[in-house]
């Protein structure tokens, strides 16, 4: 059984294409996946469980993924909880916004599914190793280095 079995992934989009693909994927890399449809499921389903990491939808109806990140890693109880940003927003000032609000991770869309429960497997290593206030610096520093090149 590989390490990251006792993994467990939430995953919130509103679109059920993108749920059905991401689960696959993911659990054929040993992660274990819940999944919520809108903000509202994710908030509640957070709190009934709390996830390993959160693969998080910006552009979502009502509340928004940007909102719900403001929201989790805000309060004290949640604010551990690492996330990642799946979304279709592709500019170095929505990354970098990410990345401000306590983001460990940005993957675009598309993206390479296959490639996913590896890179999510990566970002919760990295996390165990202590290394998360590192990671989100780097990625700070490497897209305010692209905006000054630009």
């Amino acid at each position: 059984m590989p390490v990251s079995a006792e993994r467990t992934v939430l995953v919130v989009d509103d679109d059920p294409a993108m749920l059905l693909l991401c689960r696959a994927n993911l659990r054929e890399s040993g992660l274990r996946v819940r999944e919520a449809a809108s903000a509202s499921e994710a908030l509640a389903s957070v709190r009934l469980d709390r996830p390993d990491l959160i693969l998080l939808d910006i552009m979502m109806p009502g509340v928004s993924g940007w909102q719900v990140a403001a929201q989790l890693l805000g309060d004290r109880a949640t604010d551990e909880i690492p996330i990642v940003f799946l979304t279709a927003l592709s500019g170095t000032k929505q990354r970098l916004r990410a990345f401000e609000l306590g983001a460990v991770g940005y993957v675009t869309k598309p993206f390479d599914p296959a490639a996913l429960g590896s890179t999510l497997i990566a970002v919760l290593d990295q996390i165990e190793r202590g290394e998360r206030s590192a990671l989100i610096a780097e990625n700070l520093d490497a897209l305010r280095a692209e905006m000054h090149a630009s």
